[in-house]
């Protein structure tokens, strides 16, 4: 029987979102082991004083499965 967990995770960058998303991945797989998936589940923006974007950030929740 295989069991399964989800956890939330913030990742941002000054790039794009699909480089935020990247970057959470490549974090979440230096600590969790067997990921499967990864979906987004909110995308924000910061902006400066003039309204440019300065910082895509993501929302990610990422599937792994636990070892016995």
């Amino acid at each position: 029987m295989t069991v399964a967990k989800v956890t939330e995770i913030i990742a941002s960058s000054t790039k794009s979102f699909d480089d935020a998303i990247l970057t959470g991945v490549a974090r979440a797989h230096k600590t969790l082991k067997n990921l499967k998936s990864a979906w987004v589940k909110n995308q924000q923006i910061k902006l400066n004083n003039d309204g440019q974007i300065v910082e895509y950030r993501v929302q990610l929740k990422i599937t792994f499965i636990i070892e016995d």
